[in-house]
């Protein structure tokens, strides 16, 4: 069976290591605390390093994360090149403390709103949103930077958890979900796309991979599952990248959900990159 790391994003992360091998570091750092002639060499005593272990380690985690004021201005950069490229006339951004929603002026749509988020899998990025009552469209844009797993992989664990949203929350829809980040285009994240690139803040970024989300229909049992909706907004972001109207459907991947006559529930997940490219997957 196609894994989710070979089809839900056109990309793979370089060098990644192994899971046996992460395991195995894993192992080490917890069994350190055993190590008393090493912990010495630290001045810590097997007792301060096991009290001070979890504390060690979100410290450590949090030194690693890029910042969300990295993310913002990002997302900010490549939103404001959308306004340069005269695709939209103006661009809101969140204040300092407020939740992370940009309002996005577009002639011919209207109000769009950008949700900023982190990776997929965390349930802060993919349940814990509100689509604006102001917005046209809406769209959760993943800045992911996690190298622990591959991007489709951190797509899927994402997809499943706005399904559970989907279907248990009929005030918030979502017109679709980007997946994009300084890393896109970098030698750890290579991408396919890299041709359709925007030169933006010195940085070669390649188009973001956008996903369209299902409409909600409470009597249906089929949503997006062959592809049936077009939000307006994809074709205008990626003209931001020199792709024209006429190949926004080649560069537009989309999610649907159905549900079997037996209750079961099922996702699919395609990805487009380009003419010919492009690759499902399914659970």
């Amino acid at each position: 069976m196609t894994s989710a790391a070979d089809a839900a994003a056109p990309c793979r992360h370089v060098g990644s290591p192994p899971s046996a091998v992460v395991e195995r570091a894993a192992k080490l750092i917890k069994e350190l605390g055993t190590q008393r002639d090493l912990l010495a060499l630290y001045g810590i005593s097997p007792s301060e390093f096991s009290s001070a272990f979890p504390a060690a380690i979100e410290s450590v985690r949090g030194s690693m994360s890029a910042s969300n004021s990295n993310r913002r201005q990002f997302l900010r950069s490549v939103l404001d090149h959308v306004v340069e490229r005269g695709l939209a006339t103006s661009l809101s951004t969140p204040a300092y403390g407020e939740d992370t929603v940009y309002r996005l002026n577009v002639p011919g749509i209207g109000a769009v709103a950008i949700i900023q988020k982190g990776c997929p899998d965390g349930a802060h990025s993919s349940t814990r949103w509100s689509a604006p009552v102001w917005a046209e469209e809406t769209y959760l844009w993943w800045l992911c930077s996690s190298m622990n797993t591959h991007p489709g992989e951190h797509i899927s664990k994402g997809v499943n958890r706005l399904r559970q949203k989907f279907l248990s929350d009929e005030s918030n829809t979502l017109s679709g979900v980007i997946f994009n980040n300084e890393l896109c285009g970098t030698q750890q994240r290579p991408c396919p796309k890299r041709d359709r690139s925007a030169l933006i803040d010195g940085q070669l970024v390649p188009a973001p991979c956008i996903f369209v989300m299902p409409a909600r229909d409470k009597n249906g049992s089929s949503w997006n599952w062959n592809d049936e909706r077009t939000p307006k907004f994809p074709a205008r972001l990626l003209q931001a990248f020199d792709i024209a109207p006429s190949e926004a459907a080649l560069f537009t991947g989309f999610i649907g959900f159905q549900q079997k006559d037996n209750g079961a529930l099922r996702t699919t997940i395609t990805t487009r990159f380009g003419a010919g490219r492009s690759s499902t997957y399914r659970s």
